[in-house]
């Protein structure tokens, strides 16, 4: 499906059971909707349909200039947009990496249309703030701040060399992996987009942000993790005044949806279906 929010046009997957409840899948960066290809199907066989978007910056006919565009606002926006269209009151929402700050936001700022939540990687901006103070957050989060340079970043992600695979690799990416990132980040453009998220970080309203969430939630994290780490995890459960559900996957990386789609979409469902 597609749909439009301004002058932006949004591409959303659309699949599974047409009868059944919503779960909106978000993806994080640097990846793109392929990233819940294999947890979207083990959804679909409990019941639900799900609704994967291709988020802003990375959908080719979704990618504005200018780093204000890509606040938080405008990404939870673009997110009730896809509800709108599809015409539902409210959606299950799971979101991965940056996909889950927006599923955050989203359940803080418009509770009424989450059923439910589950973030996975990313903890609650709050707690992830506070963990960059009174743990190695700060030091597992470097990157933020060379994101924000001009032109460098693009750069070496997009470079021909081996330099962006050995980065990625590094972090837990598999070679698969690596290859959809070539092909759909750094061949169809996205890199800029994607950027964008962090880059837009100094407008986001630190208020909005890390507003708590009064949604029912399931925060799933990886002790593998090498960019979260567990300081964050630990104290997500302090900003969620709703029934909550901490779980750590022992030994994944931070690509939980394509490590363990099946412990992963079992989470998923049994949030959504209680």
């Amino acid at each position: 499906m597609s749909f439009s929010r301004g002058n932006l046009r949004f591409r959303a997957i659309d699949s599974g059971p047409a009868d059944g409840e919503v779960v909106v899948l978000l993806h994080g960066f640097p990846q793109r909707t392929s990233s819940w290809d294999a947890v979207a199907p083990r959804l679909h066989a409990a019941g639900f349909r799900t609704l994967v978007l291709d988020q802003r910056g990375y959908c080719s006919t979704a990618r504005p200039r200018g780093r204000r565009a890509y606040r938080l606002s405008e990404l939870v926006g673009d997110v009730i947009a896809l509800l709108d269209s599809a015409d539902l009151p409210a959606a299950h929402v799971v979101g991965h990496d940056w996909g889950a700050a927006v599923a955050w936001g989203v359940a803080a700022s418009h509770p009424d249309r989450v059923r439910s939540l589950t973030a996975v990687s990313v903890p609650h901006p709050a707690a992830f703030l506070r963990a960059m103070i009174l743990s190695d957050q700060l030091l597992r989060s470097w990157y933020i701040g060379m994101f924000q340079l001009p032109w460098l970043p693009e750069r070496l992600l997009t470079s021909h060399g081996d330099r962006p695979e050995r980065a990625l690799a590094a972090m837990g990416m598999t070679p698969e992996m690596i290859g959809r990132f070539r092909s759909e980040m750094v061949a169809d453009g996205a890199v800029p987009g994607g950027l964008g998220w962090y880059r837009a970080l100094p407008f986001t309203s630190p208020r909005k942000a890390t507003a708590r969430v009064r949604v029912p939630t399931t925060f799933v994290w990886s002790d593998h993790d090498p960019a979260l780490g567990r300081g964050g995890a630990e104290r997500t459960a302090r900003f969620v005044d709703a029934d909550y559900r901490f779980v750590e996957m022992n030994g994944a990386s931070h690509w939980i949806p394509e490590e363990r789609p099946v412990e992963l979409a079992r989470e998923i469902i049994a949030r959504a279906g209680g």
